[in-house]
């Protein structure tokens, strides 16, 4: 995080400074220490100027929004995006005219983005924030998918006394088949296999 220190004739004047400085729009987008208060001094003499320590607050926001703009101008693409920050979550909703490119394969490049945002977004010492990204709703339409996949496997395993093994999947999906599954009188479910490649497993109780 660049500080920089600031020296006016007021501590109003050092903090303009500051702001055209690090190139923000307002003081409140500021950490600021105030190192010396001015003085005016008696007749001219023995005063002293304000001075001030000033860094930019951390907008986790505005680091993926500038971070994604970057990489869709980079892959060619136009895409709206929209951010909400709420307490230790950070959702970002994407848009545009083809997002099928973005979700990929059972949400894999969907996936990939937000493993990459959630590394530029918690890379500094700022309080650690879950990152989401979503786009045409696809988080909850894999969901519905995933749970009715699991009723459906958990009465075939219940008729067949036979257990199922599901491709793997990764470890948000996971929890949706085991959530699903856990108040299940007659199935169990647990995970086997080694990352990425970590399966669930529905069987007979």
């Amino acid at each position: 995080m660049q500080e920089i220190q600031v020296s006016a004739k007021t501590e109003e004047k050092a903090i303009e400074e500051a702001v055209r400085r690090l190139n923000v729009s307002s003081a409140d987008e500021l950490n600021i220490e105030v190192v010396e208060k001015a003085a005016k001094g008696f007749l001219g003499f023995g005063s002293k100027d304000a001075v001030i320590k000033a860094s930019v607050k951390f907008n986790p926001e505005k680091v993926a929004k500038e971070f994604l703009r970057e990489m869709f101008v980079a892959m060619g693409i136009i895409v709206n995006i929209e951010t909400e920050l709420k307490e230790k979550q950070l959702l970002i909703n994407l848009s545009g005219s083809d997002m099928g490119i973005l979700i990929g394969k059972r949400g894999q490049t969907l996936d990939s983005i937000q493993y990459l945002v959630n590394l530029v977004v918690n890379k500094g010492d700022a309080p650690y924030l879950s990152i989401t990204i979503d786009t045409e709703n696809y988080r909850q339409r894999r969901k519905e998918t995933l749970e009715s996949l699991a009723y459906n496997l958990a009465k075939k395993v219940k008729q067949t006394g036979k257990k199922v093994v599901l491709e793997p999947m990764n470890p948000y999906e996971r929890r949706i088949i085991h959530s699903s599954l856990q108040n299940n009188k007659y199935v169990t479910t647990y995970s086997e296999g080694e990352e990425p490649y970590r399966n669930v497993v529905i069987a007979l109780k």
